[in-house]
């Protein structure tokens, strides 16, 4: 009870900050269309542990914590995470509690495939995500599943990962394996999270599993395969599966928004959002496919100069080219943080996150000063780059469906007064709005990164991203929704940035926002119900 009480003044005290005031005047710049989605993420190897039960096979980044030293930082790994092989129950009924349209979790190849080929299909693991997705249905969720998030059979990368070509055959198998057994339930498929972290970071910076550090060639042969793997997919679907199910495909791009330092154009940066943001999207959202033209000949050319007889980003053939043109049905977009591109000084080192091969272009990546840090060195809060990117994707590529698939705060603290992440929420929102009406950007859905703390990769427990905060030093895993669940779960309710408290009535022009003060009440104590 005294936990309640803690949040509610916490709230109530943002509820009557100037900014939310000057919000509220703005009238319906803080209402979603009815339409919008709201939903919140989590991965498998980061929640579900069992990491060698019930027929699942180890994949690379269970080898990868185990077997190489100061790999993760506090040198944990996913054995057990947040248990939700165990405890996925919970996790629906987080959902529930928090109201959300969707939940977005992934599926772990070994787990289906221990072999990672489709000669045998483990029955356990089948049933375990079935379980989860008609516990989803139940309570009204959808079900937005993620094929492949970085769980890569080892036995797979034993025979070159995604840097063999065969890996687009083997992915192919894979995802037909889990059209077949789910299709029926989930209209929603991510091909592919964020093949720029799973290529760049492992090749280019050699950072994530399985750690081979492979710059200008690994990341290419693995971006490559990556897009063809996913073509291959979305044709798989489009093929074989739509016409019964008519589900949605895309993959999921990780994308930082770039801006020109002081004193440099506009072309230094955009140099640099065609390496990041075109790479994974010019192929298939652009109307010729293909790599990016600039990057393809800047690649090429220094090629040359360094002795190779031929570019070390192969070129697509125009049967390829024509195969990935289009495959698409929304554009998925990941949303973190920002930085400023200038021309590179002489001798600078660019080889730490996230330089992923701006060496190639003789690029630099900066901070502005007055850009909001976090506790993490990497994560600067730049809350107009989510729109300014949107903004720059429909440019590029027409006024396609925007999707956001991932966005969040990380931190260290685990305390449940965690108004740094109600603001960046409120604030990343905020501009998502300003997409939809003064942009006139075609997003219809937001997801919350993270449902729950996790496993965060090579960061192990030390980074924060939940709404709900798990303590790991308790063999239940106890998951406690911290000031951000409230928030966020109010924004989902009513469609509006703004707690339900800070209005008596809404417009009935909206189905989602005709809320009568006794509706408001009941809300605001249904969230509060969130705080057991």
């Amino acid at each position: 009870m005294l936990y309640r009480t803690f949040v509610l003044c916490i709230l109530v005290r943002n509820t009557w900050s100037s900014s939310w005031k000057s919000e509220v005047e703005e009238g319906s710049k803080v209402h979603f269309p009815p339409w919008f989605k709201f939903g919140s993420a989590t991965a498998s190897h980061q929640i579900e542990g069992a990491w060698n039960a019930s027929g699942k096979t180890p994949h690379i980044w269970d080898v990868f914590a185990h077997t190489v030293p100061g790999a993760i930082s506090d040198g944990s790994n996913g054995d057990v995470a947040c248990d939700s092989y165990r405890l996925w129950r919970e996790d629906v009924k987080m959902a529930a509690d928090l109201g959300l349209d969707f939940y977005r979790f992934s599926i772990s190849w070994p787990r289906i495939l221990p072999s990672g080929f489709p000669n045998h299909i483990n029955e356990e693991g089948v049933r375990y995500y079935r379980e989860l997705m008609d516990g989803l249905l139940e309570v009204g969720i959808e079900p937005v599943v993620t094929i492949y998030h970085w769980e890569l059979p080892q036995s797979l990368q034993d025979l070159g990962g995604w840097t063999n070509p065969l890996v687009v055959d083997w992915y192919a198998d894979y995802a037909r394996v889990l059209f077949t057994l789910y299709a029926d339930r989930v209209k929603t498929w991510i091909t592919l999270n964020e093949p720029m972290v799973f290529c760049e970071a492992t090749y280019t910076l050699g950072s994530h599993a399985p750690g081979i550090l492979s710059p200008g060639i690994g990341n290419f042969l693995c971006n490559r395969h990556a897009l063809l793997a996913h073509a291959k997919a979305w044709r798989i679907y489009d093929q074989e599966f739509r016409h019964k199910y008519h589900g949605k495909l895309a993959l999921t791009n990780n994308l930082l928004w770039f801006e020109p330092d002081e004193g440099h154009g506009d072309e230094v940066a955009e140099l640099v959002r065609e390496l990041g943001a075109g790479m994974y999207s010019h192929p298939i959202y652009s109307k010729e496919g293909g790599w990016p033209p600039v990057i393809e000949k800047i690649i090429a050319e220094r090629s040359r100069r360094q002795g190779y007889p031929k570019s070390r980003l192969p070129p697509f053939t125009k049967e390829e080219i024509k195969f990935i043109r289009g495959t698409y049905d929304f554009y998925g977009f990941n949303y973190y943080t920002a930085r400023l591109a200038r021309w590179a000084k002489p001798g600078e080192v660019l080889g730490k996150w996230p330089h992923f091969g701006t060496d190639e272009l003789n690029i630099s990546l900066v901070v502005k000063p007055e850009w909001k840090k976090s506790p993490l060195d990497w994560f600067i809060i730049y809350p107009e780059g989510i729109r300014r990117q949107m903004k720059w994707l429909k440019r590029k590529y027409g006024n396609i469906e925007i999707f956001i698939m991932e966005n969040g705060l990380a931190n260290i603290d685990p305390r449940l007064d965690d108004t740094d992440r109600v603001d960046f929420y409120r604030e990343h929102l905020r501009q998502v709005l300003l997409s939809i009406y003064e942009d006139g950007v075609n997003v219809t859905g937001y997801t919350a990164w993270s449902l729950m703390d996790n496993y965060e990769w090579i960061d192990g427990y030390h980074s924060k991203f939940g709404l709900y905060a798990v303590d790991f030093s308790d063999s239940e895993r106890r998951r406690t929704p911290r000031a951000s669940a409230f928030y966020y779960s109010s924004v989902v309710r009513t469609g509006s940035l703004v707690l339900p408290a800070t209005y008596t009535s809404y417009t009935a022009s909206s189905s989602k926002n005709a809320l009568s003060y006794i509706t408001i009440v009941i809300n605001f104590m249904l969230a509060l119900s969130l705080i057991k």
